[in-house]
């Protein structure tokens, strides 16, 4: 895990070097969401902490969790994608009888200022269904959250190791 740590993000900062105008954004927001958690894994190896390192332990973890929305669209399940989808549909329907019910005459600059609102609109809405479908709530996107406080109370978690559970599970 440390040498992984060390090389993940220069690896993904290789695989996102060329974005287009349009990537940029979710490229450099990828990065910088890898590297504070990477940064947050590589601290909590330490065989010693002091309360600094602990505070950038913390920080970096709130930072990557303010961060990590850009992974989001990737954890989309097939029964989201369908509903929006659906909803996408059911929108692009909705406007175009919106837009059959004003068929007074119309310049092409208004009808494309229209055409880029409907897009913008129809983007936002299904942006925000996967948003509210998807989430990171699961068992070790929490646990990380209590590592500050493990350390405080039992000392660098360095000593510990789930290798004797994780046997356990083998037969």
């Amino acid at each position: 895990m440390r040498n992984l740590g060390h090389c993940i993000s220069a690896v993904l900062a290789s695989a996102l070097r060329n974005p287009d105008s349009s990537q940029y954004h979710d490229f450099k927001s990828a990065l910088k969401s890898v590297s504070w958690l990477v940064d947050f894994s590589l601290m909590a190896q330490y065989r010693s902490h002091t309360p600094d390192t602990l505070s950038y332990m913390e920080r970096y973890l709130q930072t990557f969790h303010r961060t990590k929305d850009i992974f989001l669209k990737f954890r989309t399940s097939k029964a989201t994608c369908t509903r929006a989808d659906r909803q996408d549909q059911e929108l692009r329907e909705l406007m175009a009888d919106q837009r059959a019910k004003d068929v007074h005459h119309r310049t092409v600059a208004n009808r494309c200022r229209q055409a880029d609102q409907e897009r913008v609109e129809r983007s936002d809405r299904r942006a925000n269904l996967i948003r509210r479908e998807n989430h990171f709530n699961f068992i070790k996107m929490h646990y990380v959250t209590h590592v500050a406080s493990h350390v405080r109370g039992f000392g660098s978690i360095s000593m510990y190791s789930t290798a004797i559970g994780e046997l356990a599970h083998k037969d």
